[in-house]
């Protein structure tokens, strides 16, 4: 479970998994040790987290970002409870997205200040797929072809004193028709620009750290299909 809070990720992994070793290095085990404040210090591995361990955390992070913390990889004994927990903490939004590309480049869009990808709510009775498709076609004015399922982020915030996590699910797709292309003004988007992955890279210094990881996402499927194709 990939888990943005306040602009810092959070990974929950069930007992089964280990993070790779590039993606922590400093490790709190909390059968041994209390968690604080001050030991959430730059790629943070915490092992058999508990329910009020996650609990602690998530309420940190809501209302203050540690000083130094790039991420924290949470390993749980118990998967399906933290997640039945987590649901329960929050009310839960559900909306989808997608990466549309065209040739070598990449539609980001501009809104509140930060580059972002289209995405919006689902509407009742909708699929995550066909939500999507729809988001994307009405803030961009454009006609997508939707492709494979790309990954799923979750992000948590406060709208009226009510505590949301939101739940994305993106999608890969290519674009059919631009012809039209145009920003949805009335959804705060300024601008639309295509994107060369250099432009990209230096687009996600402005941007969130879930916007990055859909990128991430995408580089890694690529490499697999690249990889598969030399077999």
């Amino acid at each position: 479970m990939n888990l943005f809070i306040n602009d810092i990720q959070v990974v929950i992994l069930g007992p089964e998994k280990r993070p790779d070793k590039r993606e922590f290095n400093t490790i709190i085990n909390a059968d041994h040790e209390p968690i604080t404040l001050a030991k959430l210090l730059h790629r943070t591995w915490i092992k058999h987290a508990r329910e009020e361990d996650v609990d602690k955390i998530l309420d940190v992070l809501d209302t203050a970002i540690p000083h130094g913390l790039i991420s924290l990889t949470l390993s749980v004994d118990d998967y399906p409870g933290i997640k039945k927990f987590l649901k329960k903490k929050f009310k839960v939004i559900r909306a989808a997205g997608g990466l549309v590309k065209k040739g070598e480049k990449f539609l980001m869009i501009y809104r509140m200040k930060k580059w972002d990808l289209p995405k919006g709510k689902l509407d009742p009775d909708e699929k995550d797929r066909q939500a999507a498709k729809r988001e994307v076609e009405e803030e961009c004015n454009i006609e997508v072809k939707v492709k494979k399922k790309l990954c799923t982020t979750w992000h948590t915030y406060t709208m009226k004193r009510k505590k949301i996590l939101k739940k994305t699910v993106w999608y890969m797709m290519t674009a059919v028709n631009h012809s039209d292309m145009k920003p949805q003004t009335e959804e705060d988007i300024e601008e639309l620009r295509w994107m060369s992955p250099k432009e990209v890279f230096h687009a996600l210094q402005h941007s969130y750290k879930s916007i990055a990881f859909v990128f991430d996402a995408y580089s890694r499927k690529e490499k697999e299909i690249a990889d598969a194709d030399q077999y």
